[in-house]
């Protein structure tokens, strides 16, 4: 970004096309997009090359000035398709989106973000207890409006009575399949309740929740409610990044991620016709309670990453937020049945799996199995609140 678009209609032409997006948005929401493009900007200027000192790059957002203190100012200097960017993102505004497993960690993070966008969020898993509450913090922070379901997403005709009622109270857009199940444990010792605990939350629950709300989707296609010039409705999943290589240890897992992968590209060719486009996001370590415990128990969370990432780092809450409002947002509607690794190449360096267990211990796998009992024993008392 230069200055050569400074003070010419085109540069106040961005920058109105900004003020009229914000203008749309509630007071909650206003404040809350306010404050995530303030994070936004500081978190550029720490990054980005500086064309004068005094500014920072925005993604999406235009040119900010300081103003002293903490203060940023728009200028006029954006070009139209920094305009156009900002315009993509904040079409959150209109859009209505399910998040399973949306109570707490990664869920919980994309609800939170896509609430600040002015999304409206339904959120769905087995503890009723911990949506509720985490509905009530979001909305009280930000505004909008989040509405929970506790249901398990292994049964089928109870995933399907939440869909019918979401969609009978207004438009649904988007869905985030991010509910998910997973522990490490040698293979020989596992139990087929213990393969079908993960296989029937990850494989199965996720595909009731997508085929729901596709059938639907196909349907409003079918009978002319959804034409070729509307927006695409947007289904994401989060998958692993050992789906391309496998992994050790996590063997049910391991299927059933390959599982939504192959989902993922078989129904993005079926169903873009009727409006409906679907990607797969597999995350590296972004550190959770549920996940450290059960995959990395006795160890400190991103200790692993910090060692062994070719960043030399755990990844960062914000850049799923971020990565996960552009998938559901119109920002790149051709981008359809791809699979993103988001994991600082760490992949690419080591596979990214659990290959290194084969190193551990009888001692060692009996800790971690007690260790992961301990947080099976805490999650079954949430869910009789």
């Amino acid at each position: 970004i230069d200055d050569g678009a400074a003070g010419t209609d085109e540069g106040r032409g961005a920058g109105e096309q900004v003020g009229l997006e914000f203008d749309q948005l509630g007071d909650h929401r206003r404040a809350g997009a306010v404050q995530h493009f303030g994070m936004a900007a500081e978190g550029a200027g720490r990054r980005a090359r500086r064309i004068e000192q005094h500014r920072v790059i925005l993604l999406g957002g235009g040119v900010f000035e300081r103003i002293g203190g903490d203060g940023l100012r728009a200028q006029p200097g954006a070009r139209e398709i920094v305009g156009q960017s900002c315009e993509t993102t904040l079409r959150l505004v209109e859009r209505g989106n399910i998040v399973t497993g949306g109570g707490t960690g990664l869920g919980r993070a994309m609800t939170e973000r896509f609430l600040q966008l002015g999304a409206s969020v339904a959120i769905c898993g087995r503890r009723k207890g911990v949506l509720d509450e985490t509905a009530a913090e979001l909305t009280k922070r930000h505004g909008g409006s989040v509405k929970t379901f506790g249901l398990d997403i292994r049964d089928a005709s109870a995933v399907d009575a939440m869909v019918e009622e979401i969609f009978a109270e207004g438009p649904l857009t988007g869905l985030v399949n991010n509910a998910a199940g997973n522990f490490i444990s040698p293979t020989d010792a596992l139990s087929p309740r213990g393969f079908d605990a993960i296989a029937n939350i990850v494989m199965h629950g996720t595909f009731y929740v997508t085929h729901a709300v596709g059938k639907r989707w196909v349907a409003m296609a079918k009978s002319g409610a959804w034409k070729h010039d509307d927006p695409y409705r947007s289904v994401m999943s989060i998958i692993v990044t050992w789906v391309e290589n496998g992994s050790p240890y996590v063997v049910p897992s391991a299927m059933s991620k390959s599982a939504i992968a192959a989902m993922t590209m078989s129904l993005a060719t079926e169903w873009a016709q009727y409006g409906v486009r679907l990607n797969a996001v597999g995350p590296g370590e972004i550190p959770t309670e549920g996940m450290s415990k059960r995959l990395n128990p006795g160890e400190e969370p991103g200790a692993r990453s910090a060692r062994t990432n070719p960043m030399g780092r755990a990844g960062k809450m914000e850049e799923l937020q971020n990565l996960a409002s552009f998938l559901m947002s119109d920002g790149c509607q051709w981008l359809n049945g791809q699979t993103i690794m988001m994991d600082g190449g760490n992949a690419l360096a080591t596979g990214g799996n659990f290959y290194a267990l084969r190193e551990w211990t009888d001692d060692q796998w009996r800790e971690a199995r007690e260790r992961i009992e301990v947080q099976n024993k805490k999650d079954r008392e949430q869910r009789k609140q």
